[in-house]
């Protein structure tokens, strides 16, 4: 059965950045390291962007997991920081849920590592609750493709829907009389090929 179209809106999304840490970033093998990283942070700039509310949280972060990514720490640092003792799945961790609820947002932007654990128990969790969710694919990352792809599967089978960060951008967006340079400047900060473009541009613009 299909699903019907749930568009993205940024008086409705909130961003929950899950287990991006050190130590598990390191088993991130189904994407180029540079390159997921970069997606991380275009995911969490266009976040800032589009003033969404956007939680971090990371999981027994004293031991092998590692402490969370430093880029993160500094592009929000105002923002709830649930650093569970050990709970696996988010959503089990009554902080973490109290803190989702607390945005008022009913449509949920995921992403984190690894994609069928840390990615794909709270989406799960999240849909059995009534949100709409929305994983960001190359902003999650895991072992190999055949963990990813069994992960997207199970996800998509319940309902998650699955987005690049650009395509998240785009959708929370609408309209580019909304604003130019702006989104324009995100994208060619992340994306090589769009600084070409917005150099294009802004020749012509003159």
């Amino acid at each position: 059965m299909a699903i019907p179209y749930r568009r993205l809106d940024k008086q409705s999304a909130a961003v929950l950045l899950v287990d991006h840490q050190t130590g598990l970033l390191s088993l991130v093998r189904d994407i180029e390291p540079d390159l997921f990283v970069n997606n991380v942070l275009a995911l969490a700039d266009l976040a800032r962007y589009f003033e969404l509310p956007t939680l971090l949280t990371t999981s027994f972060e004293n031991g092998p997991n590692g402490p969370l990514l430093t880029e993160l720490k500094e592009r929000f640092p105002d923002a709830p920081y649930i650093a569970r003792p050990g709970q696996i799945n988010a959503w089990d961790n009554e902080e973490f849920v109290a803190a989702v609820k607390a945005t008022g947002r009913q449509q949920l932007i995921i992403a984190g590592v690894v994609t069928e654990v840390c990615v794909a128990f709270p989406a799960l969790s999240a849909i059995e609750e009534g949100f709409e969710v929305f994983v960001v694919t190359d902003a999650s990352g895991t072992f190999n493709a055949l963990t990813r792809d069994s992960a997207w599967a199970r996800m998509s089978a319940a309902g998650v829907q699955l987005m690049s960060w650009f395509g998240v951008a785009c959708e929370l967006h609408r309209d580019w009389r909304n604003d130019v340079e702006g989104l324009g400047s995100l994208f060619a900060s992340h994306i090589p090929d769009y600084r070409n473009l917005m150099v294009s541009y802004a020749q012509h613009a003159k």
